[in-house]
């Protein structure tokens, strides 16, 4: 089982940052970070690393269910999704796959709010 859902667009990177926070909207679900991976390597270490970032995508009530479900799963939120770019206007997105970052806890509860936001992720890398 692969740990992520990926989609690889052809458009400028911030537009294609914009695209994805708007689909994320359509399915309920919020950024709460945004973690700019370039600049923070150009202001951190120096270094030039190609435009990439991690947003941290949320839906409170999903949130809310699996914190009830599983105290501690809050080490696991929020769900991450990269946008990097791996030529000039070629852009990867990708997405965690809650069920897969979710097989080592063994809670049937927490199982089933992953499935449910699996299929609200997926949907989102579906439709860039």
């Amino acid at each position: 089982m692969n740990y992520y859902f990926k989609k690889t667009l052809e458009m400028p990177f911030d537009h294609a940052v914009e695209k994805v926070i708007d689909e994320l909207k359509k399915e309920g679900v919020g950024v709460l970070t945004e973690i700019d991976v370039k600049e923070t390597f150009k202001e951190k270490l120096s270094v030039d690393f190609q435009n990439y970032k991690i947003l941290g995508a949320c839906n409170p009530p999903f949130a809310h269910r699996a914190l009830q479900a599983e105290d501690k799963i809050g080490l696991m939120l929020p769900c991450n999704i990269i946008v990097q770019e791996i030529s000039n206007h070629r852009i990867e997105v990708a997405s965690m796959d809650p069920i897969a970052s979710m097989q080592a806890v063994k809670n049937q509860k927490l199982k089933e709010v992953a499935e449910q936001v699996r299929i609200k992720l997926k949907s989102v890398i579906d439709k860039l």
